[in-house]
């Protein structure tokens, strides 16, 4: 079992492969490209034999390579350190951040295309960027657009499997119920059934996969309509893009809760491969399940408190802070309710990475947007002082890695702010987005060829025995 020993130095060593200019198979190469075709399926029937050859290439001259090795505290501690997959989509670098395709988070509010100048990145621009490498026009997202919609009915079946589970189920469990209800109309497994040949298994994945993101934030929003309003069925709207439509079918028609949505779909969209959503896609998915199979596993792993779950965890204690000593709430008076937190046993929720060493740079995008839109809001100030009070705390602990503010330390205010107050709702809002980073995974997974993943595991007395007699020899 063989690994590279850090994320780090193969972000290192990826960053002065993208400054040579000479590799033309470098990533930064392919964003450089330009196309009028608007067909996405046929960019990427264009660009799949060229990185088949690419992989092969890279098996043949350095697959015997060994590029790191795996210590024990590797294999107890949740498999940290352990670079074991190929993911395409997104890098994540400890003090970066996530780039998708090569480009950062503000690169991509520059590049890609919005709904207006100026404006948050349109999802469909991302979905573009991540299955081809290339930064697509306003004319190839808007057609991109139009299939996603053409895509979003939704068979009554499903609304009929959500509708058996009680109304207090969790909205994740009903989500995952409607995905798992969709998984019906697979052309994978139609098409698995009837033989097809391995090299085209990418083509019913990508069928499958658009179709599923379309699809997504129409089961999302009856869900939501279900549990939390009169459970009307809001029609989607031919005339809006994929973020802004989910906020009109949840019932948010504010232009500016549109952006947040374009904003909030872009950059919950995918973190890298090692993550236990996108990890637990990939791994269900390399035994030849279908996009939907794969994806409701996925999203049984997104809804832990560890993962997903943790942006509902999040407002809910920003919340009782306001609760229990008001929302003007003095530097001393935060410090004291952080201790009080940490001393009961319990962790300060939107705080700390298992990759990132640095403020995440989603938190940071959010903080802006809040800044544009929402300056005096409470909840928005009081997760500014957080900002300010927390990180040294967690340091002062010396039990924390990264004592810097995640993602989820900012979205559910954010999304509070326009009137989505239902924090048990937030982990689906993440789901959907990140079928858009797992989906078009799951369609280069199936192009490359990538092989059922199988790791070894050990039992506790094979590591006392291995560690001993190394210790002697």
């Amino acid at each position: 079992m063989v690994f590279f020993r850090s994320v780090n130095a193969l972000s290192k060593l990826r960053s002065r492969l993208g400054q040579q200019s000479n590799l033309r198979d470098s990533v930064r190469w392919l964003q450089t490209q330009t196309s009028t075709d608007l067909d996405l399926r046929s960019q990427l029937k264009e660009l799949i034999p060229e990185q088949q050859e690419r992989l092969k290439k890279i098996k043949a001259e350095y697959g015997k390579v060994q590029l790191g090795n795996i210590t024990v505290d590797m294999v107890l501690g949740g498999m940290r350190g352990m670079t074991g997959l190929l993911w395409e989509t997104s890098l994540l670098d400890p003090d970066e951040g996530i780039r998708f395709r090569g480009l950062s988070i503000p690169e991509c509010q520059k590049v890609l295309p919005g709904a207006k100048p100026g404006g948050e990145p349109l999802p469909e621009g991302l979905l573009w960027l991540l299955l081809t490498g290339k930064v697509p026009s306003k004319e190839q997202v808007d057609a991109l657009s139009e299939e996603l919609r053409s895509r979003a009915a939704v068979p009554d079946y499903v609304y009929k499997a959500i509708d058996a589970l009680p109304i207090t189920a969790h909205p994740m469990t009903q989500f995952t119920t409607g995905v798992m209800a969709l998984q019906v109309q697979s052309e994978f497994q139609k098409a698995y059934d009837k033989g097809i040949h391995k090299s085209k298994y990418w083509e019913p994945t990508f069928e499958d996969s658009l179709s599923l993101i379309a699809q997504l934030p129409v089961v999302a929003s009856y869900v939501y309509q279900r549990i939390f309003k009169d459970g009307k069925v809001i029609p989607v709207d031919d005339s809006l893009d994929y973020g802004a439509n989910f906020s009109h079918l949840l019932g948010f028609d504010d232009p500016k809760m549109h952006e947040l949505m374009r904003l909030y779909v872009t950059i919950h969209s995918d973190h890298e491969g090692g993550n236990v959503s996108a990890h637990t896609g990939h791994l269900v998915a390399s035994a030849l399940s279908d996009p939907y199979l794969s994806f409701a596993a996925a999203l049984n792993g997104l809804a832990g408190p560890l993962h997903g779950l943790a942006n509902q965890e999040v407002l809910l204690w920003i919340k009782s802070v306001v609760d229990e000593v008001g929302e003007n709430v003095t530097t001393e008076q935060l410090k004291d309710y952080v201790w009080k937190t940490l001393n009961s046993g319990k962790v300060v929720p939107g705080f700390g990475h298992g990759v990132l060493r640095k403020t995440d740079p989603r938190y940071s995008c959010q903080r802006e947007f809040a800044l544009k839109h929402l300056p005096d809001d409470p909840l928005f100030q009081l997760v500014s002082k957080l900002y300010e009070v927390v990180p040294p705390i967690l340091i002062e602990l010396g039990k924390v890695k990264n004592p810097w503010p995640n993602v989820d330390a900012h979205s559910g205010v954010l999304l509070n702010h326009f009137g989505l107050t239902e924090a048990r709702f937030f982990t689906v809002l993440f789901g959907v987005s990140r079928s858009i980073g797992i989906g078009s995974q799951l369609i280069w997974d199936r192009a490359l060829g990538l092989p059922l993943e199988r790791p070894k595991s050990v039992t506790m007395e094979s590591l006392e025995n291995y560690c001993k007699k190394a210790a002697s020899s």
